[in-house]
């Protein structure tokens, strides 16, 4: 693309968001701007509104207060533009991969292509199930088998074949080395950014997995009374000297994360 036509608008912006669920109140004027190519982690404490703010963006949940604009549409408010156009240029991946337990994996990935493409020749449909299938690591064979079939991490690589399944710009991943052992969250990292470097895909990645901040997040946003408090680098966040940052990166499992990541450099 020449460099006087790219898009240089943020992917993501977020301005002056308020969620309440009751008296309970989620987000207070929370701010976010994410650019494109980037990928970018959110973390937060336990009920800081980490999946709502993702549920905010993506229209599944109904601010009450703020503006969101995805890829350059306003997606919140009374001049929010409802049409399909942004929608199919992104994918999500929920916790645990929410794939349809009725359904193959094959048949869980053609979902979003039946919805957006409904004329759409069912023998292509289907190959390009097994494509993006395959794209994911998964083996060819992981196309015909059911949910209950698979282990945990194949799970999370079909949810990210069916999230993938319309070539989007945008990524949401929710948690998604939730419940993986040490060596199959390592490698759904090293997906993560391959899929992301080699597709130009901007992520947005909520996780409370250290490595995975530390291995392939360029940014960090940090949720905490009820706003984004800080974003940067993992070093910039820890210059501010914030106690709940400080505490969150310098723990132990910080150090060690850190420690690994380190290593790694090293050895590359």
């Amino acid at each position: 693309m020449n460099a006087d036509t790219r898009d240089e608008s943020p992917a993501i912006e977020v301005e002056g968001l308020v969620n309440r669920f009751g008296d309970f109140l989620v987000h207070d004027g929370l701010d976010l701007t994410v650019r494109r190519g980037e990928i970018i982690g959110v973390v937060g404490g336990s009920g800081t509104g980490k999946s709502v703010l993702m549920r905010s963006i993506i229209g599944l949940q109904t601010p009450e207060a703020g503006r969101i604009r995805v890829l350059g549409r306003n997606l919140c408010g009374e001049d929010a533009e409802t049409d399909l156009v942004v929608r199919e240029r992104w994918g999500v991946l929920f916790q645990g991969g929410a794939l349809f337990s009725t359904l193959t994996v094959g048949e869980n990935v053609e979902v979003p292509l039946k919805q957006f493409y409904p004329d759409l020749d069912p023998a292509f449909r289907a190959e390009i199930a097994r494509y993006k299938v395959m794209l994911t690591g998964l083996p060819e064979s992981a196309v015909q088998k059911y949910p209950n079939e698979l282990s945990g991490g194949m799970k999370k690589r079909a949810g990210l074949a069916r999230a993938l399944a319309l070539d989007p710009e945008l990524l949401f991943l929710d948690e998604p080395t939730a419940g993986l052992d040490p060596i199959g969250a390592a490698k759904f990292d090293r997906l993560t950014r391959e899929l992301q470097e080699t597709l130009g895909l901007t992520v947005f990645l909520i996780t409370h997995d250290l490595d995975t901040l530390y291995e392939i997040c360029d940014r960090v946003a940090v949720i905490a009374d009820r706003r984004i408090i800080a974003v940067g680098t993992i070093p910039e966040l820890i210059a501010t000297g914030h106690p709940w940052i400080e505490e969150y990166f310098n723990g132990p499992r910080g150090r060690s994360a850190h420690a690994t990541h380190l290593a790694g450099e090293s050895a590359a």
